[in-house]
């Protein structure tokens, strides 16, 4: 609870650090800090810019890492690298861009932005639907208050 704590005394900043992180890899959720801050009385609708901004962020830096590893997949003659590209690309065909929605749920979540990145989805369909996804939880989470 320190660390959300010294997030917590950043305010929207904090906020937006937590949001990030959470996107990532790494294992953290930004609710706690987001729920506090609206308790607090912070403006329900920078909150919501602030978490949204924050977390597809994050997502971005996901989708890039999985850019960067399809390259080096590819040129990789690594048999076992070859086959998780393939087995990554089969799940993700499988559910479709669509599944970028989803990209707020634990556990799947950060790895759908990753294979995203490895698939070279475009972009901006990326973004749009990341963003779409994270706006409504991070709305339904702010509804709690």
């Amino acid at each position: 609870m320190e660390f959300t704590d010294t997030l917590l005394s950043f305010g929207y900043l904090g906020l937006f650090l937590s949001a990030f992180i959470a996107a990532t890899l790494l294992p953290m959720g930004s609710e706690a800090v987001l729920l506090t801050l609206a308790y607090q009385g912070g403006e329900p609708l920078s909150l919501l810019a602030v978490a949204t901004t924050g977390n597809v962020l994050g997502s971005c830096v996901n989708y890039a890492i999985g850019r960067w590893a399809h390259n080096r997949l590819v040129k990789s003659p690594a048999d076992k690298s070859q086959q998780r590209l393939k087995q990554a690309e089969k799940v993700f065909n499988r559910f479709g861009w669509w599944s970028l929605l989803f990209a707020w749920l634990p556990i799947i979540g950060d790895p759908l932005t990753l294979v995203a990145g490895v698939l070279r989805t475009p972009i901006s369909l990326f973004i749009m639907l990341v963003t779409l996804g994270k706006l409504a939880r991070y709305a339904v989470v702010l509804s709690l208050v």
